[in-house]
């Protein structure tokens, strides 16, 4: 396999960067744990299950059965196609019905099927809750989008010029830390070791500036860690106190935390990685997630992230013009998508995706059908160049929303090379 093209995303878009050995499903076997439509998995109980919709729409109705059975087969397919472990799925479609759904495994070793409950390593869709704590901030008054990211943070790179608005929005410049490659074969090779935010633009500012700032969309996890730091300056706080304080809470999300360490509450899913020494995928439960800090550290669960995506998308926790600022996109270079302050809009569907070695997310709100779709995955490991979130992201989306089909093959952002 070949290895720079795995560096380059680390706790990326996962849609728009870019191999568990798992047969076909036989009646009966890992693939299909759990049951559809809210009703509660194999071996879960009611209490546990999907509650009654709490995004004001009303309380969802089941789908079909003809089109939930269509979706099982979506999934199940893209499964085969990318030999993704474990999936969980939830969809949320007035009008239509919703499905909530675990397929495959949580643990290889142990066979242990993929539930609904499961707490997951969630990447870069850590960058909406940083971002959203940051135009908090603002609408406070305590912060400036135009306020140069060097009157808060000294040895920038061109941080004289460079606004919170072009870290936000991801057209900074400066060079990405995790595509460092001394970074990468120490996190290969140490991958408990815990990083210092410092440390991780240490990897950036060894680095030239890209381009100017402003100039173009350049995905950089090093611009996240900045506005971290920033918040950090300004409120004389730790950031895990100001995520919980500014967003956590306001939101009303109990079981999404930001961790200090490799912690890793229970009950969780194995996550499966090929970004090792060896190339092949080894189980990177373990691994100590502060190297990604505020771009990409935080753990969240499906019933947490489905009440998020239509916060974040909605603008739920702040102002009205806050929120339109936000969701003024810039182009990133591929039809149809389009890339705001920490968030993105792709035909139509707006919110992030992440990926970090074992995990993946795709948390996302289609305003014009008020409809959810959260998908959570046990494995990073690449199929024909594309994400394999991207590709379930496209199997549900063809059968519950044809009109806004989400493009999982074709990456959201070109890869660097």
């Amino acid at each position: 396999m070949e290895r720079t093209g795995i560096r380059l995303r680390r706790v990326c878009v996962a849609a728009a960067a870019a191999s568990a050995l798992l047969a076909p499903a036989a009646a009966g076997s890992a693939y299909g744990t759990g049951s559809a439509y809210g009703a509660a998995p194999s071996g879960q109980s009611l209490a546990t299950a999907p509650s009654p919709d709490t995004d004001g729409t009303g309380t969802f109705r089941e789908l079909t059965p003809a089109v939930a059975a269509e979706l099982d087969d979506a999934v199940r397919d893209a499964m085969r196609t990318t030999q993704v472990p474990g999936v969980i799925v939830g969809l949320w479609a007035p009008g239509k019905g919703s499905y909530v759904k675990a397929f495959g495994v949580a643990d290889k070793a142990s066979g242990a099927p993929m539930t609904t409950d499961l707490y997951m390593r969630i990447g870069s869709e850590t960058k909406t809750f940083t971002v959203t704590a940051l135009l908090r901030l603002v609408d406070q008054g305590k912060m400036r989008l135009d306020d140069a990211i060097g009157s808060y943070v000294s040895g920038v790179p061109n941080g004289d010029r460079i606004t919170l608005r072009q870290l936000a929005g991801m057209r900074s410049g400066l060079y990405n830390y995790a595509n460092d490659e001394a970074f990468n074969r120490l996190l290969d090779t140490m991958p408990a070791k815990p990083f210092t935010p410092q440390q991780l633009l240490d990897y950036s500012f060894r680095h030239p500036v890209q381009f100017e700032s402003g100039a173009k969309f350049e995905y950089s996890n090093t611009n996240i860690i900045l506005l971290g730091l920033a918040m950090e300056k300004v409120t004389g706080r730790p950031f895990q106190e100001i995520l919980k304080e500014q967003v956590l809470e306001p939101a009303g999300l109990h079981h999404t935390f930001f961790p200090t360490g490799a912690e890793f509450p229970e009950p969780h899913a194995h996550g499966y990685t090929a970004q090792t020494t060896s190339g092949k995928v080894e189980d990177s439960t373990a691994m100590n997630p502060s190297w990604g800090w505020a771009a990409g550290a935080v753990i969240s669960d499906l019933q947490d992230l489905r009440s998020w995506a239509r916060t974040v998308a909605t603008g739920t926790l702040l102002k009205p013009a806050t929120q339109a600022e936000r969701l003024k996109t810039t182009p990133t270079g591929i039809p149809g998508a389009g890339y705001g302050l920490g968030i993105f809009d792709v035909n139509g569907w707006i919110g992030h995706d992440g990926s970090l070695p074992g995990y993946e997310s795709l948390v996302v709100y289609l305003p014009e059908g008020q409809a959810t779709m959260v998908i959570l995955l046990n494995t990073d490991v690449l199929t024909e160049g594309k994400e394999p979130s991207a590709f379930l992201g496209q199997a549900v989306t063809n059968v519950v929303t044809p009109g806004h089909v989400y493009p999982g093959r074709k990456p959201l952002v070109p890869r660097s090379s």
